[in-house]
């Protein structure tokens, strides 16, 4: 059963993120953008049962919740911090390694150019936004276009489509190549 070590509140005003004792998720984040994405997950199956939950993000030892806006985190609190500590916990023995982090459904290991903005987005900008409870996966690529999707907090943030982006975009184009231009899908 996973224990809570402290709940954060994001930047996102509608999203918190619970920071666990044990992993949820071992190597690989786990997106559910609704309830009907959630049906094989029984803790984030649980987490949309307590209503007024519009998203849930896992990613090793944090969850994220994201809500609806007619309700407040101090009533809601309560009521998600039941089933996260009955839940399972993912990958084993608390501590245990995890796995390398995939965040890219691109798997194209000859492009250098995909090769370079993954070294970027796992150094810099992924260890960013899942501080702040989110995440990004790399969706694709056209020429000098990046296509990304916003997991987690990030996912309904109103920062994410300008700030961030921009940051992102910025950070790209000075480590890998100028002339990128970052487009969230």
């Amino acid at each position: 059963m996973p224990k809570i070590a402290e709940i954060e509140y994001t930047p996102n005003p509608n999203a918190v993120k619970f920071v666990l004792k044990e992993p949820v998720a071992v190597g690989f984040p786990k997106s559910f953008p609704n309830a009907e994405t959630a049906e094989h997950d029984e803790l984030a199956k649980a987490l949309f049962a307590v209503g007024h939950v519009t998203s849930v993000f896992m990613q090793d030892k944090f969850l994220t919740v994201s809500k609806t806006e007619d309700k407040g985190w101090p009533e809601m609190l309560p009521l998600l911090a039941a089933p996260i500590r009955a839940a399972a916990g993912a990958g084993g023995a608390s501590g245990a390694p995890a796995a390398p982090r995939v965040f890219s459904k691109i798997d194209d290991a000859d492009d250098p150019l995909l090769r370079d903005i993954r070294l970027v987005l796992e150094s810099g900008i992924l260890p960013a936004l899942a501080a702040d409870g989110g995440g990004l996966e790399l969706v694709g690529r056209h020429e000098k276009q990046v296509m990304i999707r916003y997991m987690g907090a990030c996912g309904s943030c109103p920062a994410s489509l300008t700030g961030t982006l921009m940051a992102i975009e910025g950070m790209l184009q000075k480590e890998v190549d100028p002339e990128l231009v970052v487009i969230s899908v």
